[in-house]
């Protein structure tokens, strides 16, 4: 996805990515984290990017910002292009 092939706003201070590594709704965020972490970390190598992947846990990601404002989005079951599409608007949401 493009729109992470450049740096984040530097009020992102963390992103964290939870999902569980064999359930069929978190295909799209595994899928996302294999596709888009690589892009995403050479452009923004000094950001923090969490990835917890534990048996029953649902799809989420979580952005923390600037004076310890967090916010949290669900992408159980979607796919990879949509958990990116949530993605770029939680972070534009700063």
């Amino acid at each position: 996805m493009s729109s992470f092939a450049k740096a984040l706003s530097p009020a992102v201070r963390e992103i964290r990515i939870l999902c569980c590594q064999t359930g069929h709704a978190s295909a799209g965020a595994r899928q996302f984290i294999t596709t888009h972490y690589p892009t995403l970390k050479q452009h923004n190598p000094d950001l923090p990017i969490l990835i917890r992947q534990a048996k029953g846990t649902p799809a989420r990601i979580f952005a923390r910002f600037e004076r310890g404002q967090e916010k949290h989005i669900e992408v159980e079951g979607l796919s990879a292009s949509d958990v990116g599409s949530k993605l770029a608007q939680l972070l534009n949401f700063s």
